[in-house]
């Protein structure tokens, strides 16, 4: 092989370099001969996708579309890590959340990569207080840190900690973790927010005696589980962290030390570049209100990570095991400092011994086999990923603004203003996942009606009052719910006969699509035998165009002598005598499933 002195290697040197504009061109030709008459202007828009916040993530990106200097790592804006060797070389933290006081549960996880606790305590969705003790039995304080999520017991749980680290000796210099303070965080869950002077002197006692020890915890997830998009939950944390900064240097704390009081808790999903570009955009966010407040070199973010619950399904719940894989490789290679994997079993109840293991090893496979961590900043240098993480970061940065124009994220708790923009938004979402644009694997795409339901111990009841919990699989959700009544009380679930016409290439792709969208309601489909015999009311005509044109209304005529009182078809709609309803890519599937289920009977 020739290599030129400069050690270029000389594959493409008699090539020409191609043009953005000659690639355009290209692909507006294959788009004509697709059907749809572009410009070549027109072409790469036609291919880009609509995210929220106004994003639209386009089909290319090159060195044009270049984004401010993200820094290095280490160094503010802090957009490619806080720490200039990333997770080198031990990885990011693998942080297992807890709500019941299970020392044997507790040392399991840290027996086994786990490498600190994040403990639910209290009545909003954990374990009293005084049990604390009981659940770090066995616990060496010293090596594994802990973080408290007590809501308003935030000041008795902290109390509760610091007696435990007293007794048992540890040195305040080795303490690690977070209290857990979050006023604002408590309020958006259950509209009740706590005054900060309810554990004042718990964090003024933190900043003063220990030294690794964070008082309070920026938790934007209540955003994200009220359906916030990626741009409004920075925006929350961001006027949060801002307020929380107000009430520590007027409690005496210098900026940089109330920069040190801080913890975020974002979420990840699946959606793993959006995430990567949110964790980066939050800490380029944070370092510009450090620099702003005369402490830039405090401006390193601590974030925790947690997989998202909005994504969580309970129908099919093995497929979680999947989204939280992708979502934990996001918030790695985002870099988060602490990552909780949500059991894949979480939307059921209590986490049994298989998914809890299965939850660390998804880091610990990451991290060790993956090396996920050998590599700062894996996404920085990507057009795509910088230009994504600006983008994301000027939409956090207008929400922001808007709610310190309200009088702060408190005022805009109040006046419902954050309210109503995370409603309008889960609004929007809710659309694309009743037309399954947003599919939903094992929900609203590939159901399995003879799947045996996976049942768990009840969990603690999470904290409610305020902002909603949201999830993706909510609407399919209660059209399998009427389902499995109706099986309850019948013995049998409700059914449609599926009619095919035509020859097997004709009508197999829209038998396979009308099987798969009526399982997504819990309605049983049949396709053999004559539909007298189905024990069906209902039927669906699946075949191709040509077909229907010759045969779809006598078909459906044939039908309905035959006893269906409804008739669909698979297809576009048309003007085909005969036929009720037309079911296709992209119809409103939860409304078409719940008027069948209202015409069958099935409350």
């Amino acid at each position: 092989m020739t290599v030129l002195p400069d050690d270029r290697l000389p594959l493409a040197a008699e090539f020409p370099d191609a043009t953005h504009e000659q690639w355009q061109h290209l692909v507006a030709g294959v788009l004509r001969k697709s059907g749809k008459e572009v410009s070549d202007a027109e072409a790469e828009q036609t291919l880009s996708t609509a995210l929220e916040d106004g994003l639209r993530v386009r089909p290319l990106y090159t060195a044009r579309d270049a984004a401010p200097d993200p820094g290095l790592p280490g160094f503010a804006p802090f957009v490619r890590g806080g720490r200039a060797a990333g997770h080198t070389p031990g990885g990011w933290d693998v942080r297992q959340r807890h709500t019941v006081a299970d020392p044997a549960a507790v040392l399991a996880d840290l027996e086994n990569g786990v490498g600190s606790l994040w403990l639910a305590v209290g009545a909003g969705g954990g374990f009293p207080v005084a049990s604390l003790g009981h659940a770090l039995d066995g616990v060496l304080l010293d090596l594994a840190p802990v973080a408290l999520d007590a809501g308003a017991e935030t000041g008795p749980a902290a109390r509760a900690l610091f007696a435990l680290y007293e007794e048992r000796g540890v040195a305040a210099g080795a303490v690690r973790g977070t209290l857990g303070a979050d006023p604002l965080g408590h309020g958006a869950r259950t509209g009740e927010p706590y005054a900060f002077a309810a554990v004042a002197q718990e964090v003024l006692r933190c900043a003063d005696a220990y030294p690794g020890l964070r008082a309070m915890t920026v938790d934007a997830l209540p955003y994200h589980e009220a359906g916030g998009s990626a741009a409004q939950e920075l925006g929350c944390a961001l006027a949060t962290g801002v307020a929380y900064l107000r009430e520590l240097t007027a409690a005496g704390l210098s900026a940089g030390q109330a920069l040190g009081q801080l913890e975020f808790r974002y979420a990840a999903t699946a959606d793993q570049f959006l995430t990567i570009a949110k964790l980066r955009a939050a800490r380029r966010l944070w370092a510009r209100v450090a620099e702003v407040c005369g402490a830039p070199g405090a401006g390193a973010q601590l974030q925790h990570v947690v997989t998202s619950p909005v994504m969580m399904a309970r129908r099919d719940p093995w497929v979680n095991m999947l989204r939280t894989t992708v979502a934990a490789l996001a918030a790695g290679v985002g870099g988060a400092d602490a990552v909780t994997v949500l059991p894949f079993d979480h939307a059921l109840g209590l986490p049994d011994a298989f998914a809890r293991r299965i939850a660390r090893n998804t880091s610990t496979i990451l991290i060790e086999e993956s090396h996920l961590a050998r590599v700062i900043d894996p996404a920085g240098g990507s057009w795509y990923v910088e230009r994504l993480t600006d983008e994301l970061a000027h939409a956090a940065w207008e929400f922001f603004q808007e709610i310190e124009r309200s009088g702060g994220q408190a005022a805009a708790l109040r006046s419902g203003l954050v309210g109503d923009r995370l409603a309008a938004t889960w609004a929007e979402r809710s659309k694309k996942l009743a037309t399954r644009r947003e599919p939903v694997t094992g929900v609203s795409e590939f159901p399995h009606l003879a799947e045996q339901p996976v049942v768990r111990d009840p969990a603690p009841r999470p904290p409610s009052g305020g902002l909603p919990r949201v999830r993706r699989d909510e609407a399919f959700e209660a059209l399998r719910a009427r389902s499995d009544a109706h099986l309850a009380a019948t013995g049998a679930r409700p059914r449609i006969h599926l009619a095919a016409l035509g020859p097997a290439a004709a009508h197999t792709a829209r038998l396979s699509f009308a099987a798969n969208l009526f399982q997504a309601g819990g309605i049983e489909t049949v396709t053999e035998g004559p539909f007298e015999e189905s024990g069906a009311r209902e039927a669906c005509l699946c075949s191709s165009d040509a077909v229907y044109g010759e045969q779809a209304e006598s078909a459906a005529a044939a039908l309905r002598e035959r006893g269906a009182g409804h008739v669909f078809l698979a297809g576009r709609p048309g003007p085909y005598a005969g036929v009720d309803t037309y079911v296709f890519a992209g119809c409103d599937a939860v409304a078409v499933l719940s008027a069948t289920l209202d015409r069958m009977g099935v409350s």
